[in-house]
């Protein structure tokens, strides 16, 4: 069984440059009453991160840019 390796991705976007990190998701518990998780890209920035949206394999970069933007527009930019 192979171990999850994160990713990262920088995307500059209305002058201004995001950093992503890809994180492995997470087992359910149901001691904690906590669902599974799907692994996720993060924003990242001081020192916090921030669930942007699940991770997709064998996604392109071309997708995986507009799809940060478009959450970008939504959650930073209004």
């Amino acid at each position: 069984m192979s171990r999850y390796k994160n990713e990262q991705h920088s995307l500059s976007h209305n002058g201004r440059t995001f950093h992503f990190i890809s994180y492995e998701g997470q087992g359910a518990s149901a001691s904690q009453g906590l669902a599974a998780t799907p692994p996720s890209w993060f924003l990242v920035s001081a020192g916090k991160r921030w669930q942007v949206m699940p991770q997709i394999a064998d996604q392109t970069e071309e997708d995986l840019n507009r799809r940060l933007a478009e959450w970008l527009d939504i959650n930073v930019m209004s």
